[in-house]
């Protein structure tokens, strides 16, 4: 059931009556909404953090991964770290900002879905624990009031920022 509020129809959602010029989600999947660029946070996330090492284990090409890391960096989702091997030039190694940690919750969610609906027969080719106890994790929606709250029983309603649909 929705709760959200604003001139509507009985057969018009009650979400047409407010803009989404400056949706959050809208927003955020401009920087994230593109295959490649989840593909190298997954990888930064998982320890590999060099250019050749993220292009060489996805098969990235080299302008599109050169093209996501900038975005992730731009963004404060990853910052360049020099570093440099005997005898070779300065490199960099990216890394997730406290921003891009907290996509971790997100990643693991989408994961999770997958698992569930599109992994092999064989099971999850990787699981995520606690690294204190080695238990599974998994995200989970809770209110401010700390309930557990169910897929199904979760509204949208406008916010501070909501603004009116024109026309």
């Amino acid at each position: 059931m929705s709760t959200d509020t604003g001139a509507a129809t009985r057969d018009t959602p009650p979400a047409l009556a407010w803009s989404v010029e400056n949706c959050s989600l809208g927003r955020t999947m401009a920087i994230l909404g593109e295959r490649w660029t989840v593909v190298v946070l997954r990888e930064v996330f998982l320890g590999v953090r060099r250019f050749a090492d993220i292009q060489r284990h996805t098969a990235i090409p080299r302008q599109v991964l050169t093209a996501r890391l900038a975005t992730l960096v731009e963004q404060g989702i990853l910052h360049r770290v020099p570093y440099r091997d005997d005898g070779a030039r300065t490199r960099h190694e990216y890394r997730l900002t406290e921003r891009g940690l907290e996509l971790q919750p997100i990643l693991i969610a989408i994961t999770a879905w997958g698992d569930r609906h599109l992994a092999d027969q064989a099971g999850p080719p990787r699981e995520f624990v606690h690294r204190d106890c080695g238990a599974p994790v998994h995200v989970e929606l809770r209110c401010t009031e700390d309930h557990r709250v169910d897929d199904r029983a979760v509204a949208g309603r406008p916010g501070p920022g909501a603004r009116r649909a024109s026309g």
